[in-house]
């Protein structure tokens, strides 16, 4: 990636170069933001992997129980779960090579985030990749 100086920066790149998305605790239901931010991102472009076990399909794409199962390159690990769940995902991203763990708005957990940066990946805490992205979008376009 290019000079990256601040969180912002790195979001900012990482959204540019990044597009196989796993969702972790992505529902088939349409009222939940995991589906509708995920639904968001795979049209603006972004390959969607959901990973859910109570799901089979989601968003028209096949839906893993786990990061384990999945059978493509994951760049970016979103994560829709409880913090207090979020230390095996990252244990699970780490062994599948993801570049990125993203936390939803709300999601936060600063051992697993140490763990994860001390694998190599980067993290993005408490933040929600819709609103990350359109933001991004809107200061591109002037």
């Amino acid at each position: 990636m290019s000079r990256i100086t601040s969180p912002k920066d790195y979001i900012c790149e990482a959204l540019s170069s990044l597009h196989n998305i796993a969702v972790v605790g992505l529902s088939s239901k349409s009222e939940r933001p995991s589906y509708k931010i995920s639904e968001y991102m795979k049209q603006k472009g972004y390959r969607i992997i959901p990973v859910n076990p109570n799901e089979t399909e989601v968003l028209g794409e096949h839906s893993y129980a786990s990061l384990l199962e999945v059978k493509e390159t994951v760049e970016i690990v979103n994560i829709f779960r409880r913090s207090e769940v979020i230390p095996e995902i990252v244990e699970q991203a780490i062994q599948i090579k993801a570049r990125l763990i993203w936390m939803q708005e709300g999601v936060s957990h600063a051992k697993a985030a140490q763990r994860a940066r001390e694998a190599g990946l980067k993290v993005v805490e408490d933040r929600c990749i819709l609103k990350e992205h359109a933001r991004k979008n809107s200061v591109e376009r002037f």
